[in-house]
This record gives C-alpha cells, sequence and structure tokens, in this order.
C-alpha cells in the first residue's frame, strides 16, 4: 500500500497585503517611480505645453492625436497618470523612512563597543604594537589620540582588558533620511500646487467646467471656485484701463472662474525695444484695490518681478491685444472696377463685406481681424525676387516673424502688418496678413501681402509693387485694365506701332499681342506656359516661351502707359534711371498680376490706420505647496552632501597586559562605509600615530 504524504496547504491570498506592503515600501519601486517621472518631465519640456487641441491635430494628425490625448502628454504634469504616480512615490517613500529611519538612528548612535577583540584580526585595516605603559596609561594615551582627531570614544572594560570604541561621521546616516524626507516633501508640495484640488471639486463637490462662451457675469454657481480656494493657476487677460476681480482656470476643455481676493486694473503696458527693433523688456503698471479695506497701491509687474499680495501671485505671463480698432481699405481684384471702398473693424470682431466674384455677381463675405501687430522686425536678406515667372508659392520672403533670436544686420522693422481671415458663404475660409508700408527688395518697394490655408502652414507672400506715392493705387489700376478688354487692345496697337515700321506687320503683331494679354489675363503666366506645351514642338519651346515673356512685359508696359492716361497721370519717361525703373516695376507688376490667379480671394484688404490698444496677460496663482518644495530642496541638498562627503569611520581599541608582564599590547582596527584613497591616508595617520607612542 502506497501512502502519498501531503503538504501543508498553501494560503498565497493571505500573503498578499504584505507582500503589496513590501513591494511598495521597497526601494526598488521607488527607484522605478522616480524614472517614470524623470520621463515624464523630460516629454513635458520637450512638447509645448497647453496648447489647443488644433496645433495638435495638426501636429500630429487626428489619429495619434486621439491616442496621445488619452494620456493627457498635452498637460503631462497635471495629467492623471502623473500625479498617480507622485502619489505612490509619496507613498512609497514615506514607508521606506518609516521602516529605516529607527534603524538608522540607531546605527547612528551606536558605538558597537561590544565588537569581540579576536575579531579586530579579520579587518584589512588593522595595527599591533606594544606600549610600555600599562593599560590605565596606554588606555588614556589612546583616547588622548582618538580625541584630538575628533572621534567621540566610548569605553568598555573586559576583565583586563578594556575595550575602545570610537566612531565619527555619524551625521551620514542623517543624509539618507533627509533625503528621503525631501522627496517627500517635495512630491507633497508638488501635488498642492498642481491641479488636484481642481480636480477633487470637479469630482465631488459638483464644479462644472464651462465649455460654452458667455460672460463670467452669467456664469452659475457651479462655474465658479471659492475666493479662498487653497491651490490654483489661472489667467487673466487686461486691456489696457480695465480692470478685473476674477481669472479663469482651465479644466480640460472647460474653464471655472476663480474670484481674486483683490482688484486688478492694467494702467498701461510698457515695451521697451533694442536698437533693431526687437523688444527688451515687458511690464505693467497696475493699480491693486482691497475690498476688504478698500486701499489701493500701485505696482509695477515684469517678467521676473511678479505681484505678491494676499497670497496670491500675478506673474506677467504675456501680452496680447486689447481690443485695437483698424481702418482697411479695399481694393476689388475681379473686373475692371478700381474704385476702393473702405472696411472698419476691432481685433477680435468680425465685419461684413460684400465682394464681386468672377461671374459679376455679388458675394457676402465675412472679415475676422484676428491681429494688429505695431511693430515687425524681419529679415528681408533671402527675399530678393529670383526672376519674372515665378508663382505665389515661389513668391516668398522669410517674413515669418521668427526673427526674434537672430543678431544680424538684416534686422529691421518693417512696419505694422494687419491680419484676417475671410470667409464666404459657403464656409470656406483662408487667413492672410497684410502689411501696412511697402518694405524694399532689390531697390524697388513693394507691399508683401501673406496668405495660407490654416494655422499650421507658413505664410506665402504675394509681392505687389508699389507707385511713386508708396501705394497700391497704380498697381490696382493696372488690375483693372489687364481686365478691360478695350483697354488690351490699345496696349496691343501701340505695342505693334511701336515695335513694327509696316502696318501689315503691325497688324499681326498687334494680333499676337491682343491674344497673349487676353491669356495672360484669363491665367496668368501659367495659361501662357499651358499655350506653348500645347501648340509649340518641343524642340521651339524654349526659344518661344523666351519671345512670349518679352512680348508679355512689353505690352504689359503698354498697358500701365494706357491705365496711367486714364488715370490722369503722366507719361513715364523713355530713358534714363527711371526709364530702368519703370521696366523694372513692370517686371514685378507681371509676376504680382500672374500670381493673382492663385490668390484666394476676390478683395484685397490693406491697412489705412489703427488704433493699438495693448493687452497684459497674467498668470495667477496661489501656492501652498511652495514653500513645502524649498524647504524640501533643502533637505536634499543636506542629505546629498551628507551621504557623498561626510563618511563613517569607526575605530575599535582592545588595550590589555602584555603576556609578559611589561606594559600593555594594543590590538587597534578601523573601518569606513567607502574605503576611498582618503580614509587610507586617515588609518595611515592613525596608524603612524599609534606606533609614535611607542618609540622612545
Amino acid at each position: 500500500m502506497n501512502s502519498r504524504l501531503s503538504s501543508p496547504p498553501r494560503f498565497p491570498l493571505r500573503s498578499l497585503p504584505r507582500d503589496v506592503f513590501e513591494l511598495i515600501g521597497s526601494m526598488r519601486f521607488a527607484v522605478s517611480l522616480l524614472m517614470f517621472i524623470c520621463v515624464a518631465s523630460v516629454l513635458g519640456t520637450v512638447l509645448a505645453q497647453n496648447r489647443s487641441s488644433n496645433a495638435y491635430i495638426d501636429q500630429f494628425g487626428p489619429f495619434w492625436f486621439e491616442v496621445f490625448d488619452k494620456f493627457s502628454i498635452w498637460h503631462v504634469y497635471n495629467s492623471w497618470w502623473f500625479l498617480a504616480i507622485m502619489g505612490f512615490l509619496v507613498v512609497s517613500t514615506s514607508i521606506c523612512l518609516i521602516r529605516n529611519t529607527p534603524k538608522m538612528l540607531h546605527e547612528a548612535r551606536s558605538f558597537r563597543e561590544h565588537v569581540r577583540a579576536s575579531s579586530l584580526r579579520a579587518f584589512p585595516h588593522r595595527v599591533e604594537i606594544h606600549d610600555a605603559a600599562p593599560v590605565d596609561g596606554a588606555v588614556s594615551g589612546v583616547k588622548g589620540l582618538l580625541t584630538q582627531q575628533g572621534y567621540a570614544i566610548r569605553e568598555r572594560r573586559d576583565g583586563d582588558g578594556v575595550m575602545l570604541a570610537a566612531k565619527k561621521g555619524s551625521a551620514n546616516r542623517l543624509g539618507y533620511i533627509c533625503a528621503h524626507a525631501a522627496m517627500v516633501i517635495i512630491c507633497v508640495g508638488g501635488l498642492l500646487d498642481s491641479e488636484l484640488g481642481v480636480r477633487l471639486q470637479v469630482l465631488m463637490a459638483g464644479k462644472q467646467p464651462i465649455v460654452d462662451n458667455m460672460l463670467i457675469s452669467q456664469v452659475p454657481a457651479s462655474g465658479r471656485l471659492s475666493v479662498d480656494n487653497p491651490s490654483f493657476r489661472a489667467s487673466v487677460l487686461i486691456p489696457e484701463g480695465d480692470q478685473v476681480s476674477t481669472a479663469v482656470v482651465m479644466v480640460g476643455d472647460g474653464a471655472l472662474v476663480q474670484p481674486l481676493p483683490f482688484t486688478l486694473k492694467l494702467k498701461k503696458f510698457i515695451v521697451d525695444y533694442y536698437s533693431t527693433g526687437m523688444p527688451s523688456r515687458f511690464a505693467s503698471d497696475v493699480v491693486v484695490t482691497d475690498p476688504d479695506t478698500g486701499k489701493t497701491f500701485e505696482s509695477t509687474i515684469e517678467v521676473n518681478e511678479p505681484l505678491r499680495f494676499k497670497g496670491v501671485t500675478v506673474y506677467q505671463s504675456s501680452f496680447d491685444d486689447g481690443g485695437s480698432t483698424v481702418s482697411l481699405k479695399g481694393y476689388p481684384l475681379v473686373g475692371t472696377s478700381t474704385t476702393p471702398f473702405d472696411v472698419s473693424g476691432t481685433v477680435g470682431k468680425s465685419a461684413e463685406i460684400t465682394a464681386r466674384g468672377n461671374d459679376g455677381s455679388a458675394r457676402d463675405m465675412q472679415v475676422d481681424i484676428t491681429a494688429l501687430r505695431p511693430i515687425n522686425v524681419e529679415d528681408l536678406s533671402s527675399g530678393a525676387p529670383q526672376g519674372d515667372n515665378k508663382t505665389l508659392g515661389e513668391h516668398v520672403a522669410s517674413v515669418s516673424g521668427s526673427a526674434a533670436g537672430k543678431k544680424n544686420e538684416h534686422l529691421r522693422n518693417v512696419g505694422p502688418s494687419v491680419e484676417y481671415r475671410l470667409l464666404d458663404q459657403a464656409g470656406q475660409a483662408h487667413e492672410f496678413m497684410n502689411y501696412m508700408l511697402p518694405v524694399e527688395l532689390d531697390g524697388i518697394g513693394v507691399f508683401l501681402a501673406g496668405v495660407r490655408n490654416n494655422p499650421s502652414e507658413n505664410y506665402r507672400y504675394l509681392r505687389i509693387p508699389a507707385d511713386a506715392d508708396s501705394s497700391l493705387t497704380e498697381f490696382m489700376q493696372l488690375r483693372a485694365a489687364l481686365a478691360d478688354p478695350a483697354a488690351r487692345s490699345e496696349a496691343a496697337r501701340r505695342f505693334a506701332e511701336r515695335n513694327s515700321p509696316s502696318a501689315a506687320e503691325q497688324k499681326s503683331l498687334q494680333g499676337a499681342a491682343e491674344r497673349g494679354l487676353e491669356t495672360f489675363a484669363t491665367g496668368g503666366l501659367q495659361a501662357i506656359a499651358g499655350f506653348l506645351q500645347a501648340n509649340t514642338p518641343q524642340a521651339d519651346l524654349e526659344r518661344a516661351a523666351d519671345v512670349v515673356i518679352r512680348l508679355i512685359g512689353a505690352s504689359v508696359a503698354e498697358l500701365r502707359g494706357v491705365a496711367r492716361e486714364r488715370a490722369g497721370l503722366p507719361a513715364l519717361p523713355e530713358t534714363g534711371p527711371e526709364a530702368e525703373r519703370a521696366v523694372q516695376w513692370s517686371s514685378l507688376a507681371v509676376a504680382a498680376l500672374s500670381d493673382l490667379n492663385i490668390y484666394p480671394a476676390p478683395v484685397f484688404l490693406t491697412l489705412s490706420d489703427f488704433k493699438h490698444v495693448q493687452a497684459s496677460v497674467f498668470q495667477v496663482s496661489r501656492t501652498p505647496g511652495k514653500n513645502a518644495v524649498y524647504i524640501g530642496c533643502l533637505l536634499l541638498v543636506l542629505g546629498v552632501f551628507s551621504m557623498f562627503y561626510i563618511r563613517d569611520r569607526r575605530v575599535w581599541v582592545w588595550v590589555k597586559p602584555a603576556a609578559d608582564g611589561a606594559g600593555s599590547d594594543v590590538h587597534a582596527a578601523m573601518t569606513s562605509q567607502k574605503r576611498t584613497l582618503d580614509f587610507n591616508h586617515e588609518f595611515d595617520r592613525f596608524k603612524q600615530a599609534l606606533l609614535r607612542r611607542n618609540r622612545p
């Protein structure tokens, strides 16, 4: 009969809480959490935080935006998983402290005087000498030596012998405690200053972020936080002359209103500039009113000089437009009309205009004035035209507004600019940026007119030559003349008369010029290129293109003369520097007229006047964890210094009567946590000091 031995039943679930507690309290778990926090911090540093969702969609695409949005990498430091990791790190480090601090303190206070005398021979750093003095005399001498070297000493007598236990550098153990306590304090301070408090109010206190546009006075109580809210980070925009007593806390895709314990009024926003025109200093002169006492005081808030009042800190975050008013002059780009029209608007608001379509029908369009820049410091060194047959996409000057940080002689202020967006009845929209003043490129003034389809793209610039009055008037008259068949016919006739002596040749040349101008008027240089490719052998294409381009250039120059006569302007000189300048102007006009065929708007709006109103953007915060972080940083410095620069050293000296009864035998050993070169030198000094005691 076989008997089967059964093992005692095991209950792994009973040990599960203990195992979890051991895991959370282990150093490996804490280091792993710290590694995740470091990786998240790198991610939050590399990726721009707290931008609009559309900006991230344009950067990563809809699919990856949805993936990354699940982990809230757009605001890493306030994401749920980052706060959870910090919370677990606090718990883990606290458990480590609770478990190891008593051991560390006991170790720091202990002298270990009960070490056996026989074990001293096992130490690598040891010394044995014979002292002529009796035991008590030898003990007294060794004590004096250790005291002189800064050791604390404890004595234990064992029969005829005496054990001296000495130690130095026990504060090394306190470094461990300070460093780990600093991590706990810093993480707690970070949690206090995070959005955790606001999120808890949303989850548990019934607060509901506002996602609809409404006035602050219309926000219900569920969308308002308490004025005594212990921790928050909010932002507020104040135009010059206005005052506010509330800020806005962003929570996901919504916002909560945070009342402030004071009223902040912006008297003036100040911008100082370098000689290149780049801003050098931002400052806001504000008036602060305490509603409890009615007292007011003035203060200046700068980038690194915030305002602190009643536990709230106000930082100069950035600046924006405070509702500037602009006057725009509109020019039709379709038909033969040259009559401009005026448009008045406010930055951040919309205006309505009526434009003519290609078929002559009236079209109602909405103009959204998005930005006004009174000063634009740009680098136009690479903006020179490279030819006469460039499309709008190729006519790009390096005026993207990214000249900040560049320090060279090419930087210059090119004057004010306005940005606007045109929306038609179908909802299609394009963004435009037009400069108010002409800029000089290759010795001639041109107006830069930028266009893009969405904010993720860079502006592409159309270059329109300026006339003698530094305006767009003559170019717009030339555009209208190009759209007029009668003006084209007259220009073709003048061209033929100027370039052909016989009547038969004049008629043939006039017909060619009329067909060329008509094709150019309907499709620009691209239409000319298409016509040549369809009707010219490949071997003769280059030569034919050169002839036709010259014909178009000369015909447009004649068309300019027709337009000037209609406008009552004098004829242009045919010789001298002015004639050369007229040729250059016509060359730029041909390129601009060609690009107008792909310009995505039936009207052209330029800035004629404006009244600039500045606004300051402040970050308003109450951070009770700030002092905790400062204290934690101080403890961390002390802890790291103690652990790395304070070495725990221990010395044991066993003194017993000599075997021959004359004098005493001294056995000494020294040890340390790290046996560095400095420790070896210290042991050598201690050894030599003992040996000197035995010399006559």
